[in-house]
């Protein structure tokens, strides 16, 4: 009996679709077998028994109940900021200053913050030129981050210079959404 028990135990579980934050619809196909199942809604769910997997939903309250503790061990999701250059300098645009503090506050709010730092130009100039460009916006923000207290071991900046333009131009095109540091926290 304990053995069929213990079967049986391991044989069951549950599949949930969690809803995103940002709202985005997701999908998860659940195979068992030769069966699909199908999730494509908010707390839809495929339930394993030994009589075998069969779609079903959840509730917010369930999930908790049963997850809570799994949830909240989980690390916040990453967060990308993107602020835009003075031509031709390591410079913040007004409205890109404006933006700093909201940044610092996201990295605020992690235990251990991990930070990529990408530079990038537009397309005027040569490739040396802006790689060196690149790179110097990349670290400005990066000597920033770690002026304001946070370890430069979790602070990693890299340039791409002209390489991945947001807006693609020709070459000697002033782009001024080209000029830009992206910041991803994790």
């Amino acid at each position: 009996m304990a053995v069929l028990l213990a079967a049986c135990a391991q044989t069951s579980g549950i599949v949930v679709l969690l809803p995103e934050k940002d709202g985005n619809k997701t999908a998860v196909v659940v195979k068992d077998g030769d069966k699909e199942i199908v999730l494509d809604q908010p707390y839809a769910a495929a339930r394993r028994s030994p009589l075998g997997t069969r779609a079903d939903t959840t509730t917010p309250q369930e999930v908790q109940a049963r997850f809570g503790p799994a949830l909240a061990a989980q690390p916040a999701r990453p967060t990308a900021f993107t602020l835009y250059f003075v031509e031709g300098k390591d410079e913040f645009t007004p409205d890109s200053q404006k933006l700093v503090e909201t940044v610092f506050t996201e990295i605020a709010s992690r235990p251990v913050p991990d930070i990529l730092v990408i530079g990038h130009t537009d397309g005027v100039g040569t490739d040396q030129v802006n790689d060196a460009l690149a790179r110097r916006r990349a670290e400005t923000v990066r000597a920033e981050l770690i002026r304001r207290g946070v370890a430069p071991e979790n602070v990693q900046a890299i340039g791409r210079g002209k390489r991945d333009p947001l807006v693609p131009t020709p070459d000697n095109v002033a782009e001024p959404r080209n000029r830009r540091v992206e910041i991803v926290v994790r």
